[in-house]
């Protein structure tokens, strides 16, 4: 006899910006794994035009878990200053969680949602969602067991185009240019066969702003490790064509990611090319998460944008404005 097909998990998206209507609302759409059951928009939402017109919205998350109490799950998709926040509320009424990158504003606030996590018997996944491509993978792969010479980081957006007119991006607690920065951090640890520690870095935060636009690190590789040294270049005020790239020296030849992880080359041949679906990817790991009654959890990226403030040479550079 054939099984019956599980009925998809509910979830509610918090926080319904760009990133929510653009990759979440369609990824949840394609794996056909939850049914979007609500949306929390404090400051309402136009869900006609994502073609949700009958999702109820609410103005905060409270009011939504009130008024849904059988909800499954929920996706933390705000700023990153007010997840902590929001994240144990969900997991206290027994949701299981899904928290956009990064995970946390701080490392303190990391460890008290993996309590949280545990007291609640909760899944809490923190979705590094670069990580979810399939030359990603295959980089990992081929470097597990080689040495790592060199590996050079660029990773440089036009904010304007990305964040349009998103101010909390350079408040405080905002990360900056570490928000699409710590993307590449994100891949840098899954792929590398040893840890780094950040040396030193120059943080620039525009006279008018709270967190950098730009930032350099200079990384090498732990003690006792298989890799050499690992600089990195973010930038948030690239016009034109976007740079998002990993170089690769082993001791056996060069592999190039570009695209945002989404292509692979080894010594300038293409070797894998696949269409961005990150997303589809995250949603497939959080129903197994819940599935299993596991979490997933890295703070490892997190942790190197902290090493690098705290290592850094902050400068004052130049206004910036819309």
């Amino acid at each position: 006899m054939t099984r019956p097909t599980p009925a998809p998990l509910t979830l509610g998206i918090v926080g319904f910006g760009k990133i929510a209507r653009d990759q979440h609302v369609p990824a949840i759409a394609a794996t056909g794994l939850f049914r979007l059951a609500a949306v929390v928009s404090p400051h309402g939402a136009a869900l006609e035009e994502a073609g949700l017109g009958d999702v109820p919205v609410f103005r905060s998350q409270a009011e939504m878990l009130a008024a849904l109490p059988g909800l499954d799950a929920v996706a933390i998709c705000t700023p990153p200053a007010v997840r902590h926040t929001l994240t144990v509320e969900a997991l206290r009424a027994g949701k299981h969680v899904l928290i956009e990158k990064p995970p946390a504003a701080t490392l303190t606030e990391l460890r008290l949602l993996l309590e949280a996590a545990e007291d609640a018997t909760r899944t809490l996944f923190a979705a590094w969602h670069s990580r979810f491509n399939a030359a990603v993978e295959e980089t990992r792969r081929r470097l597990a067991g080689a040495t790592v010479r060199h590996a050079a980081i660029t990773w440089k957006e036009d904010v304007r185009r990305w964040h349009p007119g998103q101010d909390w991006i350079f408040a405080a607690g905002g990360f900056g240019v570490f928000d699409p920065g710590i993307n590449a951090l994100s891949i840098l640890t899954e792929i590398l066969p040893g840890p780094v520690v950040v040396r030193d870095a120059e943080l620039r935060v525009p006279a008018n702003r709270d967190t950098p636009i730009a930032a350099t690190l200079r990384m090498e590789g732990a003690a006792g490790s298989a890799v050499g040294t690992v600089t990195a270049a973010f930038d948030f005020l690239q016009e034109g064509e976007q740079t998002w790239t990993i170089a690769i020296e082993t001791n056996s030849g060069r592999l190039d990611l570009t695209h945002g992880g989404t292509r692979l080359s080894v010594d300038g041949v293409p070797a894998l090319a696949e269409p961005d679906a990150e997303y589809q990817g995250i949603y497939r790991r959080f129903h197994r998460l819940i599935a299993d009654a596991a979490g997933d959890v890295d703070a490892r990226p997190l942790q190197l944008v902290a090493d690098a403030c705290l290592v850094g040479r902050w400068r004052t550079t130049d206004a910036f404005h819309w």
